[in-house]
């Protein structure tokens, strides 16, 4: 008969027993998930206590929560990825209303791809199996397993520069300036997207890439009618950097790219305005990306890595779940539909 071995944790000076042994390495159990009847916010906080990408999923959720009840807090969310085009976009206008973010740093597609839809496009379920010259031939656009109509994208890029043509041609607009007053003319002809939610909630929006998508083409064809428009970007990193420089922030990351820097180099650029010797580092951060480390871009290095640099501080909360943000960003949303019972009063702006 085998002997019975009682297993209890013992805690004495950060060592714990388990039968017969002592280590410091045992200190929570991983719990199984039971089936049953249950809502999203229930299961992430079960998935929690699992491991691998599952427990970070459910972590996400809880340093989200915790960010939300923090006084004084900002939350920049950086945002990557081709997001709009697969139905995320809607979740960012949700966040926003909610104020679960305060400041959004986006790639240009990704606050014109959802303008595509909310002007009455459609994305179409596709495949990437497909013969990419006949789509060519039938004026449709490819986003891996989506389609576009190019004839539609044409129409979001001309409403894009039929606003550019209402902006004043001796004036330098940082890109939020730009946006805020792009929303403002999109709110006043009842068009609801990622821009006209984000002037409405007071939510400032910088694009340090806004060139690099059909804003583009939007200001070459202003160009030609004779109407140029300049955005300043250094703007922009003054305008956030002075934005961030005297408060707390954490940071979200969807994706990585030139949106996630950009929020990273506000945390280490801050203490040259205030004349301290040295960063201020984001308190909490969030990031959810398909990239890994190892192959040395800024999508993919940890957020331990950002601490070496100031960018995230080592003795806050931070979390890195490598996830499709098409899988990650839905439950989520829904988890703190269901788990914020509490009123936040978020940062307000004044510009």
């Amino acid at each position: 008969m085998l002997p019975k071995i009682h297993r209890k944790f013992k805690y004495h000076q950060n060592t714990y027993r388990v039968g017969h042994r002592e280590t410091p390495y045992f200190k929570e159990k991983v719990h199984p998930i039971e089936v049953r009847e249950k809502r999203i916010s229930e299961l992430l906080k079960e998935m929690s206590q699992t491991g691998f990408q599952g427990r970070k999923l459910g972590e996400v959720v809880e340093v989200w929560l915790d960010m939300l009840r923090q006084p004084d807090l900002v939350i920049v969310m950086g945002l990557a990825g081709s997001m709009s085009t697969t139905g995320m976009w809607k979740i960012i206008c949700w966040l926003i209303e909610r104020r679960y973010i305060d400041i959004l740093i986006p790639t240009g597609a990704n606050i014109s791809e959802d303008l595509y839809e909310a002007l009455g496009g459609s994305y179409w379920k596709g495949t990437w199996l497909v013969d990419d010259e006949d789509l060519l031939k039938h004026k449709i656009d490819r986003f891996y397993d989506v389609y576009a109509d190019e004839l539609e994208y044409r129409r979001m890029e001309e409403t894009i520069a039929q606003f550019m043509q209402t902006l004043d041609q001796d004036r330098v607009y940082s890109s939020r300036e730009f946006l805020q007053l792009f929303g403002k003319w999109l709110s006043e002809r009842g068009v609801e997207c990622i821009v006209s939610k984000a002037y409405k909630h007071g939510v400032p929006i910088y694009c340090p890439a806004l060139v690099d998508s059909g804003y583009g083409v939007a200001a070459i064809s202003c160009m030609k009618k004779q109407h140029l428009i300049r955005i300043d970007q250094m703007e922009d990193f003054r305008e956030l950097t002075r934005l961030c420089a005297k408060r707390k922030t954490g940071a979200i990351y969807i994706g990585g790219g030139v949106p996630k820097d950009f929020c990273q180099l506000a945390a280490v650029t801050r203490d040259l305005l205030l004349g301290w010797k040295e960063p201020i580092p984001h308190e909490y951060a969030i990031q959810i990306t398909t990239d890994a480390p190892h192959w040395g871009g800024l999508s993919g290095c940890t957020l331990e890595e950002a601490i070496s640099w100031g960018k995230v501080s080592a003795r806050g909360k931070r979390v890195t779940c490598y996830c499709d943000a098409t899988i990650a960003l839905p439950l989520v949303a829904h988890a703190l539909l269901e788990r914020v019972d509490f009123e936040r009063r978020p940062p307000q702006f004044d510009f």
